[in-house]
Formats: structure tokens, C-alpha cells, sequence
């Protein structure tokens, strides 16, 4: 395969399907790859960069049993847990967020839904932040109803977070709690609410190149168009806290070939950005055009500001 003809053929239109053979991406140049992904980006998304920022709006004993996750109540962490945060403190955390030029603010909550008051308490906090703050609104609340979707919509949600994770045949290794048809449910449910939906999902948990593919071929097919990409940080107290770390060069190639399958999306830089030098810098030569960022992320990554500062001089546009 000649992947630099690939990436002119994408970007003359030609999008490739979930039933095509995929497998020489696996073995093909790792420079000639990134390099053809990059074309495909500044091609099809141009230079522009989306930033996102999150706020852990409810921390821990969350009863579903993902192996990767410390804030479940099923693996023995020690993370920090407390309920639902105070509305003003939330506030805060989005103002300074959108002074800084952030593009997205998300509230995330631990847990498989969220309901009763603490449901009430973000639709609230949501409504005020669109109020006061010029910022583009997410929300990552897990399974959700049709007509929780209408609300957060109605408050100034635009955009609903919901990982799938890992590819279909690899989520049961992953997770028992809940199953990857309920991850396709909840997406579809966000997206038939008027939501733009953002999902993907963290590699180095033990999958096959094969299963990143097929993770990718499931988001093309949902018409997923942020599609963040984190790599795993092993944490004590977790069933993958032995796992070994990826290398960049893994890293790299995985960027490079969700670009060439979903070559409209955002391709996000999330969680896993210290295990690459310059905390990330060549994947955005090698198909990101997006990444989470933040001065109180939890998570490995950048400050706002050392953000901005690498991207601008790479010749992004903020």
C-alpha cells in the first residue's frame, strides 16, 4: 500500500469502510504514515486547534467495575471522593477556563448515571455557565435518558461525552457492568436529542492493533466528530496497574491512523501526553488537531498557557 497515495486519495474524497482489509496500517512506515495523516488533517480541518478543559464535578464510588479506573468502587485506588461539586466552585473553574481562551468546558461525573438532585445541581450549573461564560458547553454524565438529554440541551449543552472505550469483541475484558451496546445506545440517544457527541477511548489496555481499528471503524460509523485518544496511565490499586506503558512510536501510529478513518473528526490528545516527548508535540504533526488541557487536570498533560505557547509557535491557529 502506498500510504502517502492513501492520504491523497482521502483527501480527494475517498473515505474507507469498516469491511476494507486495514492491516497494512500496522506494519506501514511509522514517518510516511504520520506525515500522510498530517496532510489529511491540514487538508480536510486546516490549523486550527480545539482545546477542551474538564472539572470532576463528583469524585469516586462509582459502581461500575472498569479495570482502568480509579474512581471505581470495585478497585482499591485511594482516590479523593466527595459529592457532587458546589455550583459556584464549577463556575469558577469556567470562567477561568474561558478567560484563557479554552474552547470547551466539560463537567464530568463518576458513576453509571446521574440523577435526583445531583442531576438537578449540573442542569443549574449548566444554565449558569451559558449565562456568564463564552465558552462551548460538554457533559459526560454516563447513560443518560432521552429526556435528560432534552434538559442538558435545553440548558446550553452542546456536546455529550460517552467513551466506548475499546473495540466491541476487547470491551468485555474491560468491563462486565455495563456492556458496548449500551455504550452505542447512550450515543445515540445524545445524537437523537440534537447533541454532537465526543468518544473514543484509551489504548494500551491490552489490545490488538486490530481492536484500535475496529475501535475507529465503530466511531466512523456513529458519525462521531471528536474523538478524544487517551493512552493509559496505570494506576496502583487498579486489575491494569502492571500493565506496561506504551511507547511513542505506538502512540504515534494510532493518531496517524484514526486521521486516515475518520479524516473530518477532531482527533483529541487526551490522558497519556507525558508518555510522549514535548508532551506530545509530534502527534499533532501526525493527525491531532485537538486536546484536552487544563491547569487542574488530575490526568498527565500541559497548562493552558504551555499549551497555547507550543501550538502557536508549531503554527496552529487558536
Amino acid at each position: 500500500m502506498d500510504i502517502l497515495k492513501l492520504s491523497n486519495e482521502i483527501i480527494a474524497g475517498r473515505r474507507l469502510t469498516s469491511g476494507e482489509d486495514k492491516s497494512f496500517f500496522i506494519t506501514a512506515d511509522l514517518e510516511k504514515l504520520c506525515v500522510g495523516a498530517d496532510q489529511i488533517r491540514r487538508a480536510l480541518c486546516g490549523d486550527h486547534v480545539d482545546l477542551c478543559s474538564i472539572i470532576n464535578g463528583r469524585s469516586g464510588r462509582c459502581s461500575e467495575n472498569c479495570k482502568f479506573c480509579a474512581q471505581s468502587a470495585h478497585n482499591c485506588t485511594g482516590i479523593n471522593e466527595y459529592g457532587f461539586l458546589d455550583e459556584e466552585d464549577i463556575l469558577a473553574e469556567c470562567r477561568h477556563n474561558a478567560e484563557r481562551g479554552v474552547h470547551r468546558f466539560s463537567i464530568v461525573t463518576a458513576g453509571r448515571t446521574l440523577s435526583g438532585s445531583d442531576f438537578e445541581k449540573a442542569v443549574s450549573a449548566y444554565k449558569k455557565m451559558n449565562d456568564e461564560c463564552d465558552i462551548e458547553l460538554c457533559g459526560s454524565h454516563g447513560f443518560l435518558t432521552d429526556e435528560q438529554f432534552r434538559r442538558l440541551r435545553e440548558a446550553g449543552v452542546k456536546r455529550y461525552h460517552c467513551n466506548i472505550e475499546t473495540s466491541r469483541r476487547n470491551f468485555p475484558n474491560i468491563c462486565t457492568s455495563h456492556t458496548f451496546d449500551d455504550k452505542i445506545a447512550c450515543i445515540k440517544r445524545a445524537q437523537a436529542a440534537g447533541l454532537e457527541v465526543c468518544s473514543g477511548g484509551i489504548i494500551g489496555m491490552g489490545e490488538t492493533w486490530e481492536d484500535r481499528i475496529d475501535m475507529a471503524d465503530t466511531l466512523a460509523g456513529l458519525g462521531v466528530r471528536s474523538v478524544p485518544i487517551n493512552a493509559l496511565m496505570p494506576i496502583k490499586g487498579t486489575p491494569f496497574d502492571s500493565l506496561k506503558r506504551l511507547s511513542e512510536d505506538d502512540i504515534l501510529r494510532t493518531v496517524a491512523i484514526f486521521r486516515y478513518i475518520l479524516p473530518e473528526a477532531n482527533i483529541r490528545l487526551a490522558a497519556g501526553r507525558d508518555l510522549m516527548r514535548d508532551c506530545g508535540k509530534q502527534a499533532f504533526l501526525s493527525g491531532a488537531d485537538s486536546t484536552i488541557t487544563g491547569d487542574m487536570l488530575t490526568t498527565s498533560g500541559n497548562d493552558i498557557s504551555s499549551d497555547k505557547t507550543m501550538l502557536i509557535d508549531m503554527g496552529f491557529s487558536l
